[in-house]
């Protein structure tokens, strides 16, 4: 197997590890996977990752976890730089005006990687948030929404963001979508993330 395709094989690994330590609070192997300068940038977080770490422990604390469901990878290697995306679903269950509900989101994450002394690690996350949904637990329950917060927010994660808010977290109005600016943006990051290796 060549240097290449040996990379793309470790990245894809640690993609998946990802998940399973995010989903199962294994905190130490999560940090694991990054660099120390790494970032994360999520609807209800953004920056270092020993901050989202933080948070996401007090999170899963309170009983605010999530399972993330991961589909097919795009990795492009360059050298010690490489840029991967990710298919993935995210799915959160959270009450919502006293009803259960689950909220599904589809989304991709953009992830650069770097290798440094021979090791590869993830230096900035960043979801791009395609659909979502709201369902009640209970099919025989029906819960309504607030207009004025599901508006705030872009239709790819309004109803993440709103189970999200209820919940009490501050969730950012702006990621990227399926277009736009804001994912043009990310693209040309990447971009110049593997053009600098």
């Amino acid at each position: 197997m060549s240097n290449e395709a040996t990379d793309r094989q470790t990245i894809r690994e640690m993609i998946e590890c990802w998940a399973i330590w995010r989903d199962t609070a294994n905190w130490d192997r999560f940090r694991s996977l990054w660099h120390d300068d790494g970032v994360m940038v999520a609807t209800m977080f953004q920056g270092p990752v020993d901050e989202f770490i933080d948070q996401a422990r007090r999170g899963h604390e309170r009983g605010v976890t999530a399972q993330h469901i991961l589909g097919g990878s795009a990795v492009e290697v360059n050298g010690n730089r490489a840029v991967a995306q990710t298919r993935a679903t995210i799915g959160q269950r959270l009450p919502v005006h006293d009803v259960l509900c689950d909220v599904v989101c589809t989304v991709r994450f953009h992830d650069l990687f770097e290798k440094r002394d021979g090791r590869w690690g993830m230096v900035h996350r960043q979801g791009v948030y395609e659909k979502d949904r709201l369902d009640p637990v209970d099919t025989s329950q029906t819960v309504t929404l607030d207009p004025e917060i599901l508006a705030r927010f872009p239709s790819g994660y309004c109803h993440l963001a709103y189970l999200q808010t209820g919940a009490g977290l501050t969730v950012k109005t702006d990621m990227p979508g399926l277009t736009g600016p804001e994912v043009e943006a990310l693209y040309a990051k990447g971009a110049a993330w593997l053009a600098d290796a």
